[in-house]
């Protein structure tokens, strides 16, 4: 059996499988749409990319490439036949997953890193950035700013139907898993936690990085004769160069914990990922696992793997 991974669309699924990738949507007036691609790995060409923790970092890229391509085609698809379909060029490409991390490090690296330095100058007990204190507030910010924001967006009808397909798509994906038919009837059984999830991977990067940061960071040069934020820039800076062992870490740990959920310990890690699950998958719709199965089973014919031809 091989792994499989997704991600949910406007209105359809992506699914990805070691060497494939098909993305499935509905289209407003009912049909149908797919595409489907075969993989040419960086790894292939470079073995060294293989290696562990280096390779989490080079996975999370090339996903991001491809959830981009696969969000821009259910965009495409999402339109009528008398509005403008536009394609992603390299450049808008380029520039689309630029925007994106830079984002993602302003939310997640120096905005929490900021507040914590400003809480750590008016606090009584005056902590920096070599204290413990400071790397636990920095981590529980990050997780506050990153509940918030999938509460915010979720209550949004497009995105809550997003997150329906993404319950599909987890409930597809547990079937195949489990060895079943690829029906509808057999997936509905099935929950819409799934320890291998992207949302359960940004949470793990999070604890990681404030174990990591609390060891390292008291050991960093203290930048005595700096201004403030002169200094707190260049620790961001370290900060964002370790977000890829970081990235590589929560990676293997992930991958870890979809082949070992059956051992308690790795439940209790998995744990708090799966109750995030809560706010980022939704109860998907019969329609809404067809189309997830479809993309599962499309990816699969890819890889040389049986299929159930129900849902081809």
């Amino acid at each position: 059996m091989i792994q499989v991974g997704g991600q949910a669309v406007i209105e359809g699924v992506m699914m990805k499988a070691p060497k494939s990738l098909a993305v499935v949507v509905r289209k407003p007036n009912g049909e149908i749409a797919f595409k489907e691609d075969l993989l040419h790995p960086w790894s292939d060409r470079w073995g060294f990319l293989k290696w562990p923790v280096l390779r989490g970092t080079l996975t999370l890229i090339e996903t991001l490439v491809q959830g981009i391509q696969a969000l821009n085609y259910s965009a495409n698809q999402a339109l009528t036949e008398e509005e403008e379909k536009k394609e992603l060029g390299s450049w808008s490409m380029f520039l689309t997953m630029s925007l994106a991390i830079l984002i993602g490090l302003g939310l997640f690296v120096a905005l929490p890193h900021g507040i914590s330095a400003f809480l750590g100058t008016i606090s009584p007990y005056r902590f920096g950035v070599e204290s413990l204190t400071f790397h636990i507030l920095d981590g529980l910010i990050k997780v506050f700013i990153f509940i918030a924001y999938i509460w915010i967006i979720s209550r949004f009808k497009e995105i809550r139907r997003i997150f329906q397909y993404h319950g599909a798509e987890h409930k597809s994906i547990f079937t195949y898993e489990s060895g079943e038919d690829l029906t509808v009837e057999n997936a509905k059984r099935h929950s819409t936690l799934h320890p291998r999830c992207g949302t359960s991977f940004i949470l793990l990067v999070l604890i990681i990085s404030i174990l990591l940061f609390s060891f390292l960071f008291p050991f960093l040069p203290k930048f005595t004769g700096l201004s403030v934020w002169l200094k707190n820039g260049l620790y961001v800076f370290f900060k964002i160069l370790l977000m890829i062992p970081i990235t590589g870490l929560a990676y293997e740990a992930i991958k870890y914990s979809g082949k070992k959920a059956h051992l308690p310990w790795v439940r209790m890690m998995i744990l708090p990922g799966l109750w995030i699950q809560h706010l980022t998958t939704q109860e998907p719709t019969e329609d809404q696992i067809e189309i997830a199965l479809q993309a599962l089973s499309r990816v699969l014919r890819l890889e040389g793997r049986p299929i159930n031809p129900q849902v081809v």
